[in-house]
């Protein structure tokens, strides 16, 4: 086995296990948070991925915790990922998006009336939102004291993952992701580091995790299909201000509940290389009985060597694909990759989003710049 080889991902059929990972590029459409087409023909010339993961996309607008993200709620987001859907399709490409709410991880700028962000406990996260301020200006912040969400709050949230997750088959995706990892919401709950909560949503593990299985069978219902599903986790990652006494105890439990769930995959992360967090994904894919994808600094030799030893079934690339929208070609043709420009990964328009060079296989291989034009294969929406 290696990266090329086809796999089968619950009802995901993937031509190859080079997996683009969800993204956060802060380039959508505004006022609205709206996907338009330079997304449509950045995600368009990825489309050779076995399997493309969109960022995070907020299921409300109380989700949301970095400017110009886009969200998954109202009708013009929804028929905005209609176009990026098709886009990828028409090439032969398949698409999920990640169902994303930061919870904590927020400012009053970012939320409706300027609100405070909620989270299950009140606990401020030592993080930062990217804003826009009165004066005009877009930068970070501190993120806000949040408000502990209420019990009568609950399931208003699971509802709005499960009416995202509909409208993700309403844009045409092939499935969804949801975000239980990275210091946001559903991880916020897993955690004893920032759930305090004494009532049914906290204490012990099985309560925990009540909030994020909830999330997921809702998604799952609503999606009607558990093949298209996947989840992610990221143990022992300290991302925004994130710590939990007990992880061994905390993630294992995950994946038992998770065995009892036929989901296409779980996907796991290692962002720093650290060998506690590597020994516990370790364990974790061989307790898990589905089929795990994995990311955290990965290159070419790492991703093919870790499939070959079983370590995971896919490999999730991140940054790469950012500079190699041909990435799979590259990889296939034992080419360099392109080094990406970080001046550019958030916020902006074309620059550094859907202007790297591709690859011309020729006697010789030279980069050539990418038209970047999805034209003609870009439905318009309805109105």
């Amino acid at each position: 086995m290696h990266l090329l080889a086809p796999i089968q991902l619950g009802s995901l059929s993937l031509p190859n296990r080079i997996i683009m990972a969800p993204l956060t590029r802060q380039r959508t459409r505004q006022p609205g948070n709206v996907p338009y087409g330079l997304n449509a023909t950045y995600y368009a010339q990825r489309a050779s991925a076995g399997l493309i993961i969109t960022e995070g996309a907020q299921i409300n607008a109380q989700g949301q915790g970095f400017a110009w993200t886009p969200g998954i709620h109202s009708k013009a987001q929804i028929d905005g990922w209609r176009k990026v859907t098709e886009a990828v399709h028409a090439r032969g490409g398949r698409i999920v998006l990640q169902l994303w709410h930061v919870g904590r991880v927020s400012h009053r700028l970012l939320q409706p009336d300027a609100a405070a962000p909620v989270a299950p406990s009140a606990i401020r996260a030592e993080a930062k939102a990217y804003v826009e301020f009165a004066n005009g200006h877009a930068g970070f912040a501190a993120a806000d004291q949040p408000r502990a969400l209420e019990l009568d709050d609950l399931p208003h949230l699971v509802e709005d993952f499960a009416q995202a997750a509909a409208n993700c088959m309403h844009a045409g995706f092939d499935g969804v992701e949801v975000q239980a990892g990275n210091g946001f919401l559903l991880d916020q709950f897993l955690s004893s580091g920032t759930n305090h909560r004494d009532d049914a949503y906290g204490g012990k593990i099985a309560n925990r995790a009540r909030l994020p299985l909830e999330v997921l069978d809702a998604v799952v219902d609503a999606i009607g299909d558990p093949g298209r599903v996947g989840i992610h986790f990221s143990p022992l990652n300290t991302y925004n201000d994130m710590h939990d006494a007990d992880p061994h105890e905390t993630f294992p439990y995950m994946i038992d509940r998770l065995n009892e769930r036929d989901l296409a995959y779980l996907h796991l992360t290692n962002p720093r290389q650290n060998h506690e967090a590597e020994a516990l994904l370790t364990s974790l894919r061989h307790r898990y009985r589905g089929h795990v994808i994995r990311a955290g600094g990965y290159d070419a030799a790492l991703g093919n060597q870790a499939i070959r030893t079983g370590a995971t079934d896919g490999v999730v690339f991140g940054k790469p694909f950012i500079s190699n929208p041909d990435l799979v070609e590259r990889i296939r043709h034992g080419v360099p990759w392109t080094m990406a420009d970080e001046e550019s990964f958030y916020g902006g328009g074309a620059k550094g989003y859907t202007d790297y060079p591709r690859l011309q296989l020729t006697d010789r291989y030279e980069e050539l710049p990418d038209s970047g034009s999805v034209a003609g294969l870009v439905k318009q929406a309805p109105p």
